[in-house]
């Protein structure tokens, strides 16, 4: 037992040893005093920045859509559904920590030094699985980026009309575009610091606006609550949920941004539980004030009454989107970085000039496709599924098949699960039933969803479900 300990402490300290350095060199000038303004700011890698990530870049946009899901899968499903993915998202989470702890610990064996290189989900399947493992999770990964990042973009453009309807939800796509594109000046998720802390709380605020507002408003004139009435519907809506806790395609970078990485095991766990009472009380009284409507108000914004209150929340979402834009395209930079030889770089003028050509095909990508609340759905199905269930839990089995690997696990299984065919089982099930719900059914029910939405509205649709006269007015 007291071998073990000393082992674990080695390996924290070897861990620890490249952050701190870096630390140290972006401390340089900075006053001595330990609450300088820069490192109160800038320089997050505790766990509390890590738990403020997690659960700033878990609830976006996709707040406003979880009514429009209720509205597709009833209210009992709704709830349901998410507690059961915010519970299998959390443990995946904890899979890929796992998998990051195991590779950080047998390359700092072979003294393999990460000073200037930021590890990344598709070089721990790497280093654990081999190059055909890290040319799938490389492909999922960066897919499911870049629409997230999409979707951010039509989020902003969604949102800001509800505002200020003279221009058109495509121009405000250009705008934002262009806004967005900003972000390629964060070096990295050690810098999120201040935006993470003031994302969440302005999610906070937006859930329990929308929770507010609808009760005072109370159900809708003639309001009907008919889902679930149609399975196409219903697995666009549980897709959709499917999506919402996939938020940890950026968990190995968050990871590597702390000071201890090896302590982030139960913070996703623990973020989830925090959005549980975000987006169940929002969704449950936005389905509850206006039923059925929701079926062609995928943004519960359109639906609540206005008000300075409604304005405020639409801003601060605003705001938080550039910041979940920037959470989403962070892993790309550092991806483009390393394709083009400039990853280890230390001028942030150079690097953010690289990093530009990952935002054009982002901007683009969300004129084709404006259709907020579908999107959503469609990426959860075809590449949330895989990256953020099926991947890691595959991925920890194989890791884990031989009885010498078991043996010598830098992470050993959690207490309340401390059998390998118990983790086995559960990691089984998951592949299973994400396979053939979340990526099958999801998969059908959103794509003709998504389909739909491109025959009645079309691609590069200049204002997707405004009212008739306002979209009138735009063409």
């Amino acid at each position: 037992m007291l071998a073990q300990k000393q082992a674990e402490e080695e390996m924290v300290s070897s861990f620890n040893e490249g952050e701190n350095e870096e630390k140290e060199e972006d401390n340089k000038g900075d006053d001595d005093s330990i609450f300088s303004v820069k490192s109160l700011l800038w320089h997050g890698g505790s766990v509390y920045d890590a738990w403020f990530s997690c659960a700033s870049n878990q609830v976006a946009q996709v707040l406003l859509t979880l009514p429009y899901s209720f509205s597709q899968m009833g209210m009992l499903s709704g709830i349901i559904l998410q507690v059961f993915y915010g519970i299998m998202g959390s443990w995946t989470a904890y899979l890929i920590s796992v998998l990051y702890v195991e590779y950080r610990s047998r390359k700092e064996k072979e003294n393999v030094s990460f000073k200037n290189h930021v590890i990344q989900w598709f070089e721990v399947l790497d280093g654990l699985l081999g190059p055909t493992w890290k040319a799938v999770g490389l492909a999922f990964n960066c897919t499911f980026l870049l629409f997230g990042s999409v979707i951010q973009l039509i989020a902003c453009a969604s949102n800001i009309y509800y505002i200020n309807d003279k221009l058109d939800k495509r121009t405000w796509t250009y705008i934002f575009g262009a806004c967005c594109a900003t972000t390629v000046f964060i070096p990295s998720f050690h810098n999120y610091r201040i935006w993470s802390f003031l994302g969440l709380g302005m999610t906070t605020y937006t859930a329990w606006y929308m929770t507010i507002a609808s009760i005072a408003h109370g159900q809708a004139e003639g309001v009907t609550h008919s889902g679930p009435n149609k399975l196409v519907l219903y697995f666009t809506g549980a897709t959709n949920i499917l999506y919402t806790f996939g938020g940890h395609a950026v968990t190995v970078e968050i990871m590597h941004a702390m000071w201890k990485p090896q302590k982030f095991k139960y913070i996703y766990l623990l973020a989830t539980l925090y959005v549980f009472t975000l987006t169940i009380p929002s969704a449950t009284a936005v389905y509850w004030a206006f039923g059925d409507e929701l079926l062609t108000h995928s943004n519960a914004f359109s639906l609540l009454p206005n008000s300075g209150w409604r304005d405020a929340a639409v801003l601060l979402m605003l705001i938080h989107q550039f910041i979940t834009f920037g959470f989403a395209c962070t892993p790309l930079y550092f991806v483009w970085e390393k394709v083009v030889g400039m990853h280890d770089t230390k001028s942030i003028f150079l690097r953010a000039l690289t990093r530009l050509p990952v935002v054009v095909p982002i901007w683009f990508f969300a004129i084709i496709f404006p259709f907020f609340g579908p999107i959503n759905s469609a990426v959860g199905a075809l590449l949330v599924s895989f990256t953020v269930y099926i991947i890691p839990a595959l991925a920890h089995m194989l890791t884990y098949r031989s009885a010498s690997a078991r043996q010598n696990a830098a992470e050993k299984p959690p207490s309340f699960l401390p059998s390998w065919t118990a983790m086995y089982l559960l990691n089984g099930f998951i592949v299973v039933w994400v396979l053939i719900v979340g990526f099958g059914l999801g998969g059908w029910a959103s794509m003709t969803n998504f389909i739909r939405q491109v025959n009645t509205f079309g691609l590069f649709a200049k204002c997707y479900q405004c009212p008739p006269a306002a979209a009138a007015k735009h063409h």
